[in-house]
C-alpha cells in the first residue's frame, strides 16, 4: 500500500449473468495464491455474493450501496476494511455497469476513484463485441473501463476475431479471458446462488478456478491499474470504535438458515455496546443465557423448515422470550420463523414459532423486489417517529392478512404500512442497513439494555 492509498479495483459487467461473480472468486482465490491480502467488496445489496468472497480469499467481504448506506457510510466502509492490512481491494460490481443509476457500479466508481476493469461476455459474437465495449466506452466520459476481460471464449479463432476489433476500436487494453468449456459452476436457486455457509463451492473447484485466472489474465497488469485508484484508505478511518465497553448482550440467529447479514450491522451494534451472540436455530435447543436481546436476521428458512420446526425447544425459548417483552428484531426470513408457520406446496404448513398469528406461504414466483425507504410511523426500539431509514425487499413467500391488533410500524416508502409489532417484537420482510442511520443501532442495543421481562425490573 503507498501511503494511504490501497490498490483497488472493481470488476463491472455488462448485463447479470456475464460472469462478474465467477470471475471475481477466481482473481480472488489467484491474488491471495500470490500470497497477497485481498479485501473483497460486494456493489448492491446482495447477501450471497459476500459469503462467496469469503470463501475464495478468507477475508470477510463487505457491502458497499450508495443508495441505501449514504456515501458516508460507503466511504467510512472501504476505508476502515482497506486499511486493514490489505494489499489490494477488489469490488465485484452489480448487473450491468451502468444499472441502478445512483446505486449503480459506474457511479460507485465515480465516487470512490475506482478504476472498471470490464467483463465482456462474448459468446455468440465476434466483431461486434467491440461495438458494445465501445459503447460502455462513451456513455459517461467519467467512468471507462481500463481494461476488460472476455468471458466464454470458443476458441483461439474466435478471440483472435474479438481482440482484433476490440484493439482497433476502442481504448479499453485486454487482460486476459476464460474459456467457454471452462469447468466450473455454482448451483443456483430461487434467489440466486448457494450461501458460503453452505459451501457450494469445492476446494478443488476453486483451486483449478484460480489456476485458470492465473494462467489467462494478466494479474500483474491487474495490480498496476488498481495502483490508480484515487480513494483514500485512510478517509474516516477514525469514525469506528474498538473495544467498547459491552452493554447489552444481543442473541444473533446464524447458521445456514439464517445468514443473511450486513458486516456494517454488526460493526454498529458492537460500536453502540453489543456484545453479538451467535447461535442456531436449527441446532441449539436452546437460547444462550444471558441476553438482553434477539436479532433473526434472513436467509433461508424454507430450505430448512423441516428442521426448524423439528426443533421445538428453540422454537418454545423464542416464543417465550418474546411474551416476556424483552427485544426482538427479525426480518424476513427471520420473521417468516416467528409466524405460526412455513407453508410449501409439498410440506403442508409446518409449525414455526407462533409469535405473529400469521402464516408465511412461498409462492413460484418472486413476491417483492427492491429498494425501501422506511419512515417510522410509531416510536419504537430503532428511534422516535419519523425516522428514517432504508433497506431493500427481496422474497418470494406472503403471509396472510396480518390482523389488525398487530401494530404496523413502517411507512415504506411513503405509502405502504409494513413492519410489524407484537409486544417488544418488529419484524417484517425488510432488509434494513443500519448504515444510513447508525443511531437505530445505538437504540436499540439501549433499549435491550435497559429491558426486562414483563412485570421485571431491571
Amino acid at each position: 500500500m503507498a501511503g494511504d492509498r490501497c490498490p483497488a479495483i472493481l470488476m463491472a459487467g455488462t448485463s447479470s449473468g456475464s460472469g462478474k461473480t465467477t470471475i471475481t472468486l477466481g482473481l480472488l482465490a489467484a491474488l491471495r495464491n500470490l500470497g497477497l491480502a485481498v479485501q473483497p467488496f460486494k456493489c448492491g445489496p446482495d447477501f450471497i455474493d459476500p459469503g462467496l468472497h469469503q470463501l475464495a480469499c478468507g477475508r470477510v467481504s463487505r457491502n458497499l450501496d450508495l443508495w441505501m448506506m449514504g456515501e458516508a457510510r460507503v466511504r467510512e466502509t472501504f476505508a476502515v476494511s482497506a486499511a486493514a492490512g490489505a494489499d489490494i481491494s477488489v469490488i465485484e460490481g452489480v448487473m450491468g455497469m451502468f444499472d441502478g443509476r445512483e446505486s449503480s457500479s459506474a457511479a460507485l466508481a465515480k465516487r470512490l476513484g475506482l478504476p472498471v476493469v470490464l467483463i465482456l461476455d462474448v459468446r455468440s459474437a465476434a466483431e461486434s463485441v467491440a461495438a458494445v465495449l465501445k459503447g460502455f466506452e462513451t456513455l459517461d466520459p467519467e467512468v471507462v473501463p481500463v481494461a476488460v476481460i472476455l468471458n466464454r471464449v470458443a476458441s483461439p479463432r474466435h478471440l483472435e476475431l474479438v481482440s482484433g476489433a476490440i484493439r482497433r476500436h476502442c481504448r479499453a487494453e485486454i487482460l486476459g479471458y476464460l474459456s467457454q468449456s471452462l469447468d466450473f459452476s455454482m448451483p443456483a436457486r430461487h434467489l440466486g446462488l448457494f450461501t458460503g455457509e453452505e459451501q457450494p463451492i469445492s476446494p478443488e473447484g476453486l483451486a483449478s478456478l484460480a489456476a485458470t485466472i492465473a494462467a489467462q489474465v494478466n494479474l500483474e497488469r491487474l495490480m498496476k491499474l488498481a495502483a490508480t485508484a484515487t480513494v483514500s484508505s485512510a478517509e474516516n478511518g477514525s469514525a469506528r470504535h474498538e473495544n467498547v465497553e459491552a452493554q447489552a448482550r444481543i442473541g444473533v440467529a446464524r447458521d445456514r438458515a439464517f445468514c443473511f447479514y450486513y458486516e456494517d450491522n454488526f460493526d454498529l451494534l458492537r460500536a453502540a455496546g453489543a456484545e453479538l451472540v451467535f447461535f442456531s436455530p436449527l441446532e441449539d435447543r436452546t437460547l444462550p443465557k444471558g441476553l438482553d436481546g434477539l436479532y433473526l436476521g434472513g436467509g433461508y428458512p424454507e430450505l430448512y423448515a423441516q428442521e426448524l420446526s423439528g426443533n421445538q425447544g428453540m422454537r418454545q425459548a423464542v416464543y417465550d422470550w418474546a411474551q416476556s417483552g424483552r427485544p426482538i428484531y427479525a426480518e424476513c426470513g427471520g420473521f417468516m420463523y416467528l409466524t405460526q408457520g412455513i407453508a410449501g406446496d409439498d410440506l403442508g404448513v409446518l409449525p414455526m414459532a407462533g409469535v405473529f398469528p400469521v402464516t408465511a406461504r412461498m409462492q413460484k414466483k418472486r413476491a417483492s423486489l427492491g429498494y425501501r425507504e422506511v419512515r417510522l410511523a410509531r416510536d419504537c426500539f430503532f428511534g422516535p417517529a419519523s425516522t428514517v431509514l432504508r433497506g431493500h425487499e427481496f422474497h418470494y413467500s406472503v403471509i396472510d392478512a396480518m390482523p389488525e391488533h398487530i401494530e404496523r410500524i413502517y411507512a415504506v416508502n411513503d405509502q405502504d404500512s409494513e413492519g410489524y409489532r407484537y409486544k417488544n417484537v418488529l419484524g417484517g420482510y425488510l432488509h434494513l442497513h443500519f448504515g444510513f442511520n447508525p443511531q437505530m443501532a445505538a437504540n436499540f442495543v439501549r433499549a435491550c439494555r435497559f429491558a426486562a421481562p414483563l412485570g421485571v425490573k431491571k
